[in-house]
């Protein structure tokens, strides 16, 4: 199974400390139906409005460390209380989701909850948010430091030009130069070109 519903009372595993009676409130108000999902390379949470009977639908991944998933989990929520609010009128990550997600930050940063340097790199990010943390590079990177070590795993940005590294499906890679904030690689097997986002996270070939 690629997926399975978090129980309320052990979503506190997930979440940084004592930070679960904080969260609990909206998840009870908007009746969310919270699923746990394994890693997805694209995508670290996602929301489905109600509809058909069916209640509203967040999944958010869970490998992520507490801090990226909490930050996950308010984008998505930020989402759901948009989409109440204006339905399908407004674009997912417009003027309206942007000011719905900072309201709510801005509540969990008063806490204190999140290290100086989470905190300071949300605060800069308060006034515009990224569609998805995965688009925040500077965001990316602090979180990452909260991540359990990889042996043997890295950033793209930090591989030399002319590195070898692999992602998933065992496709391997020569890194190549930056082009405006992505970086280029040439896939081994096939030849073509492909850009990567500088905080992508991939395999070290010796």
């Amino acid at each position: 199974m690629s997926k399975r519903e978090a129980p309320l009372d052990s979503l506190s595993d997930f979440l940084p400390p004592h930070t679960f009676l904080l969260v609990e409130p909206f998840l009870l108000q908007y009746k969310v139906h919270l699923t746990i999902t394994r890693s997805r390379a694209t995508v670290l949470g996602d929301y489905r409005n109600a509809h058909a009977g069916k209640a509203h639908r967040i999944t958010v991944n869970g490998n992520l460390n507490p801090y990226a998933f909490l930050i996950t989990l308010l984008h998505e929520l930020a989402h759901l209380i948009t989409y109440l609010r204006y339905g399908h009128r407004v674009a997912s990550h417009g003027t309206e989701w942007k000011q719905q997600f900072s309201d709510l930050l801005k509540q969990f940063l008063l806490s204190g909850i999140f290290p100086a340097d989470i905190q300071a790199q949300l605060l800069r990010t308060l006034k515009s948010p990224a569609a998805s943390s995965c688009a925040d590079d500077a965001l990316m990177r602090v979180l990452r430091k909260y991540d359990p070590i990889r042996e043997g795993y890295c950033l793209v940005e930090e591989l030399s030009v002319g590195a070898h590294f692999m992602i998933k499906n065992d496709r391997r890679f020569v890194r190549q130069e930056k082009v405006r904030k992505r970086i280029k690689a040439i896939e081994i097997d096939t030849g073509k070109i492909y850009l990567f986002s500088p905080v992508y996270e991939v395999k070290i070939i010796s």
